[in-house]
């Protein structure tokens, strides 16, 4: 697994030992940014962007938007197996400052409301066993997260059936391996 484009470019990332964390493929990842730079279905640039990486697992989200040049990455992790696996990731891109680790569990009652700040790109990665991505996404609408252009990006099982809440709506959906991609928006 690597970074594959921008400032640091073909970096190796380091990946968790254990099986309970699934980085997000090469391919996977380059095809997100596809649609991110070239969909008519949204506008978001990239070079200006905020981002919120939720359960950032490594990191390989976060950190190729970092190489892309976002203006600033927040990566939310508390998973102890990962989190040092992520700290050395973002160590590893020496020059880079403009992030933040929040090691705190996403479904605390005040978690979201503290983030004061609105994001044009909310990464969300649960783990597959996660169902209540719903409440997830009616709290990211109630504290007003996601900024009037900006688009939430949901990798699940491609199996999975999520209910949105009524304000959100699915504007692209993709399949890879035993996965989808799926961009949301308001």
């Amino acid at each position: 697994m690597r970074i594959i484009s921008g400032l640091y470019k073909g970096k190796k990332i380091l990946e968790p030992k254990d099986k309970q964390t699934r980085p997000l493929k090469d391919l996977t990842k380059e095809s997100i940014f596809n649609i991110i730079n070239h969909s008519n279905k949204f506008k978001i640039n990239v070079s200006n962007a905020i981002v919120l990486d939720l359960f950032s697992g490594v990191g390989s989200f976060g950190l190729e938007c970092l190489s892309r040049g976002v203006n600033e990455v927040i990566f939310v992790e508390n998973y102890l197996g990962v989190l040092p696996i992520l700290k050395k990731n973002l160590a590893n891109l020496k020059t880079i400052e403009n992030y933040s680790i929040i090691e705190e569990d996403i479904f605390n009652e005040n978690f979201l409301s503290n983030l004061k700040k609105s994001f044009d790109i909310i990464f969300l990665d649960p783990p597959y066993k996660i169902k209540n991505i719903s409440e997830l996404l009616n709290k990211i609408q109630i504290f007003k997260l996601l900024n009037k252009n900006g688009i939430i990006i949901l990798h699940r099982h491609k199996d999975e059936e999520e209910n949105l809440p009524i304000n959100f709506k699915i504007v692209e959906n993709k399949k890879y391996g035993i996965s989808k991609i799926m961009f949301i928006s308001h």
